[in-house]
């Protein structure tokens, strides 16, 4: 489902079950998966690749050099970037082209979620299963099963598979369980950093 206001090029490969709301602009180049949830007013990039069921809140802004993998949750107004130190013009004054400036890769790993209004830094790899709160600046890499908040970005702990927030195991030390499903996983406690 593609609805009549979206523009969606004829060069991007949309898959199998695959909706595209209101407003959103799909650039030539890109893939995006099947049966993905692509919300109000989302702009995708040439050449980024979206993996199978992705849903994309409304007005996220996906630029070339991401890749997102299977099963992420991207909120809304989420903004990835893909150019540490932009510019418009060249020293000498010329208007920047594709060849002055390289696109920085940034990979969002299986199953991660970005909260509502966070901003990626180019560059940076998102973990497996890992969580951005809401209004974070990621600025560099989160490990898999990270919770990260803030600005920057730090761990504050760890997440379920499940989505909620892991409790530190206190029969098992490196143990880390779920308060609701009763998963246990082993994840070091020194990535976690104390404000």
């Amino acid at each position: 489902m593609i609805h009549p206001t979206a523009d969606v090029s004829p060069d991007a490969r949309i898959g199998a079950g695959t909706r595209i709301w209101s407003g959103v602009q799909v650039r030539g180049g890109a893939v995006v998966g099947n049966d993905c949830n692509i919300g109000k007013d989302v702009y995708i990039d040439k050449g980024v690749v979206i993996g199978d069921r992705v849903k994309i809140q409304n007005r996220a802004s996906l630029y070339r050099g991401l890749t997102v993998e299977d099963g992420v949750f991207i909120g809304p107004h989420v903004a990835f970037t893909n150019d540490r130190y932009p510019r418009t013009i060249t020293p000498d004054g010329r208007v920047q082209t594709d060849d002055d400036w390289q696109v920085e890769a940034t990979l969002v790993r299986h199953g991660a979620s970005i909260g509502a209004g966070s901003v990626i830094i180019s560059g940076v790899t998102i973990g497996r299963w890992a969580m951005v709160g809401a209004g974070s600046v990621v600025t560099r890499d989160v490990p898999d099963q990270a919770l990260v908040k803030g600005n920057p970005a730090r761990v504050t702990g760890y997440v379920c598979e499940c989505g909620k927030p892991l409790e530190p195991d206190a029969s098992v030390f490196g143990k880390w369980r779920c308060p609701a499903c009763g998963t246990v996983y082993d994840l070091p406690a020194d990535r976690i950093e104390r404000r």
